[in-house]
C-alpha cells in the first residue's frame, strides 16, 4: 500500500495573508510543516502542492518536493486530486500547510484504518476529538461531526450538532480535525463532482463526499491540532519552539 503525504499550500489567506511564508524560528511555516511530515517516517513520499512560485521555490531550494498547480481550485481536495492524478499511489494523506507541529501518532491511526479495511468500505478517513466547553461547541469556526455506531460520519456542521434539546442525553461533541487520508480513487471522483447545496451552504468540502455517497471513517484522538490562522497563533507557535 503506497502512501504519500500531500500538503496543499495557497499563498493567499483571508485571515492571515502569506502566513505560510512567515518566519518560524529561522524557517518558514511551510518548510517546517514539510519537514515535520517527512520526519514522521510514515510516508514513502511527501509533496507540497501550491499555486505560488514563492512557496514552490521555498520547498525545492531546501531539498524538498513540490508540485505547481495548473488550475485554480476551490478546495484542497481539488488541488490534491490534480497533483496525484498521474502518480502511482494507493493512499494520499492531506496535511495542512499551516500545522508545523505534526504528531505522527494520529496520522498512524488514520493509515491503520486502511490496513484493516479488507472489504474496501472506507473511501477516506479523518480525525476528531471531544470538546466540552460551551464556547468551543458553539464556535462556528470549530467544525463538528456526528457519526454512526461504526464511526462513519453522518454529517459535519459549523452549527451545534446534535442540538441539545435534552441536555442529559449523554451526547459527546466532537470537533473535526481537517486532516484526511484518501483512497486515490475517492480523490479523483471528488475532482469530477459538482459542488452541491450542503457544501455551498456550510463551506465544508467534506460534505461533497457525503452528498455523493462516499464513506468517511472518523478516528478519535485526544490530541488537537495546532494550526496558524492568525498573527497571534504565529506568536504562540514561536514560543513553542
Amino acid at each position: 500500500m503506497k502512501t504519500i503525504a500531500v500538503i496543499p499550500a495557497r499563498y493567499a489567506s483571508t485571515r492571515f495573508p502569506a502566513k505560510l511564508m512567515q518566519d518560524l524560528g529561522g524557517k518558514t511555516v511551510i518548510l517546517r510543516t514539510y519537514e515535520a511530515a517527512v520526519n514522521t517516517h510514515l510516508f514513502q513520499d511527501v509533496f507540497v502542492v501550491t499555486d505560488s512560485i514563492l512557496i514552490y521555490d521555498e520547498i525545492i531550494n531546501n531539498g524538498g518536493k513540490a508540485i505547481m498547480s495548473v488550475k485554480e481550485h476551490e478546495s484542497g481536495s481539488d488541488r490534491i486530486a490534480e497533483a496525484v492524478e498521474n502518480l502511482d499511489v494507493d493512499i494520499v494523506v492531506n496535511v495542512q500547510g499551516d500545522e508545523p507541529f505534526i504528531n505522527a501518532a494520529p496520522l498512524a491511526k488514520l493509515l491503520e484504518v486502511f490496513r484493516n479495511d479488507f472489504e474496501h468500505k472506507v473511501d477516506l478517513a479523518s480525525l476528531m476529538f471531544q470538546i466540552t466547553a460551551v464556547a468551543e461547541i458553539e464556535n462556528p469556526n470549530n467544525v463538528k461531526v456526528v457519526t454512526d455506531q461504526s464511526g462513519f460520519a453522518l454529517y459535519f456542521s459549523r452549527s451545534v450538532i446534535p442540538y441539545p434539546r435534552d441536555t442529559n442525553a449523554g451526547v459527546r461533541y466532537m470537533k473535526h480535525i481537517g486532516i484526511y487520508a484518501f483512497r486515490k480513487q475517492a480523490l479523483l471522483d471528488f475532482y469530477q463532482l459538482p459542488m452541491k447545496s450542503l457544501e455551498a451552504s456550510e463551506k465544508l468540502e467534506q460534505l461533497r463526499y457525503l452528498e455523493f455517497g462516499k464513506r468517511i471513517k472518523m478516528v478519535e484522538t485526544d490530541e488537537g491540532s495546532i494550526g496558524i490562522d492568525t498573527p497571534e497563533d504565529l506568536d504562540q507557535a514561536r514560543k513553542m519552539l
